[in-house]
């Protein structure tokens, strides 16, 4: 079954992953709702963050090109790997999941749509989309409120 883009990858994930990446966004936010000199330069680092599908991607033309060229220089079974790389390819585009995918979600590796998740919840506690939450005093509600616009 073909299942939808933007959540394909989290519904092929163990719960208990997903968990743990919501918790690190919601712990990132709530810090920096006490810390808001901090926020220009979350937001720099999540704009040079690799989401789990360029990570894929770049890892799979990796093996791929080199059983080529290890098949084309010294020995024919080589390229077995390439056809095997892009089978797991094929699979994720279609799946949402693939061998690798559990173990980059375990080493922390986010979907686009987790990354814009903080992104957009950091800039809305730094007020890129006007007044959040009952008020800057209580950097835990505001925290709160803005993950919840995030996620809409």
């Amino acid at each position: 079954m073909v299942q939808g883009t933007a959540q394909r990858v989290s519904r092929s994930t163990a719960r208990e992953i997903n968990e743990q990446i919501e918790a690190r966004i919601a712990d990132s936010v709530r810090w920096h709702a006490e810390h808001p000199d901090g926020i220009d330069r979350r937001l720099r680092e999540l704009d040079e963050e690799w989401d789990i599908e360029r990570t894929l991607e770049a890892n799979a033309s990796t093996l791929a090109f080199t059983g080529v060229v290890l098949g084309a220089t010294f020995d024919r079974r080589w390229l077995v790997l390439p056809a095997v790389v892009t089978a797991f390819l094929f699979q994720h585009a279609v799946q949402g999941w693939c061998p690798p995918l559990p173990i980059l979600r375990r080493l922390g590796f986010r979907t686009m749509r987790e990354i814009d998740i903080e992104r957009y919840a950091l800039k809305a506690l730094r007020g890129d989309f006007g007044q959040i939450g009952p008020g800057p005093r209580n950097p835990d509600t505001r925290a709160d409120h803005a993950l919840q616009a995030a996620r809409l």
